[in-house]
């Protein structure tokens, strides 16, 4: 049996270009004890994979997670029929061991698709949960700011905040954008970071401050709301950097340890996976949030396995709103 995997032709020099991924088949081995045969069947499009792929030698599989059913199978924990996330890269088949691979039984996702468990239910859903509530633990009546509002992590950290009782302020890129954070998500408040002047925007969404930052962004926004807008003992969840994902030289920026002493402030960079023990609980709520209409999301299905790299360039671009993934 053959398989299909993009590999990695060469670094990416700033934006991902096509041609530096290549469309390539494998021969699969016959499977080994304890090994699984999976096929997928929904793929992943993560901000993470453009940063993490820099440690990645010419010519690997470009890394990614997907859900997959397990097709044939050595390993009585994982029978056939069983569906999982599995992180093996941009892959429509893989023989691979547990024991070498992360692989776990898919999360539940209800009545609905199984690409839930990439979104709501998954990593970016998790990590809007736990950074939210154990990082920034806002308080009813608080404010609190998430950048990148758009996007998956961002527009479900501002539901729950609205959920938890809190103000919450949102930016994103575009008009159109910006119509569906506060439509359809609920921010009170949204404005375009393109077109506005930061500051101006934030005294006039929060001019009593802000108590929690969750950064999906980095850069100088984030110098400037922390600089700024931030409240004493106002709390800051560091989820991501997109300002830099794509640049050619690594940002620096101004080192403001006295605002931390003087506002006594916390901020936290978290990666989901050592929360291991929360996520469970996490996705149930998450769950049962979007099934009482609380908690609503906009999921964009790209089809076809042969069209990851046009639509992951696309989506780091800002192409798409909500979560990405790619029907196999």
């Amino acid at each position: 049996m053959k398989a299909r995997k993009w590999i990695l032709m060469q670094q990416f020099d700033g934006f991902p270009k096509l041609t530096d991924l290549k469309l390539v088949e494998e021969d699969l081995p016959s499977l080994k004890d304890d090994e699984i045969l999976i096929e997928a069947l929904f793929l992943s499009l993560d901000p993470y994979m453009r940063p993490f792929s820099k440690a990645l030698p010419d010519g690997s599989t470009m890394i990614g997670t997907q859900v997959a059913k397990v097709v044939e199978s050595k390993n009585s924990d994982f029978p056939v029929g069983t569906m999982v996330i599995a992180d093996c890269g941009w892959r429509d088949r893989s023989v691979l061991s547990p024991k070498t691979t992360k692989i776990q039984k898919m999360w539940d996702t209800g009545k609905h698709s199984p690409s839930l468990s990439l979104g709501l239910v998954g990593m970016p859903g998790q990590s809007a949960y736990v950074g939210l509530l154990t990082i920034c633990n806002p308080q009813p009546g608080e404010t609190i700011f998430v950048n990148s509002s758009a996007g998956i992590v961002g527009a479900i950290v501002g539901q729950i905040g609205k959920i938890k009782g809190c103000r919450v302020i949102g930016c994103a890129g575009t008009v159109e954008k910006c119509k569906e954070v506060k439509e359809q998500y609920g921010f009170d408040y949204v404005f375009n970071y393109k077109t506005c002047n930061l500051n101006e925007a934030l005294r006039t969404a929060a001019p009593n401050g802000i108590d929690c930052y969750f950064d999906n962004v980095g850069g100088q926004m984030s110098v400037e709301v922390i600089f700024n807008h931030l409240n004493q003992k106002g709390r800051i969840a560091c989820c991501g950097n997109l300002s830099a994902y794509n640049a050619k030289e690594q940002q620096t920026g101004p080192l403001f340890f006295f605002e931390f002493v003087r506002k006594e402030l916390k901020m936290e960079g978290f990666m989901i996976y050592s929360y291991e023990e929360k996520l469970p609980a996490a996705s149930a709520q998450l769950l049962k949030w979007h099934d009482e209409g609380k908690l609503k999301i906009n999921e964009v299905v790209v089809d076809g396995f042969e069209n990851m790299p046009q639509a992951f360039i696309d989506f780091l671009r800002g192409s798409y709103n909500g979560k990405v993934v790619i029907k196999a």
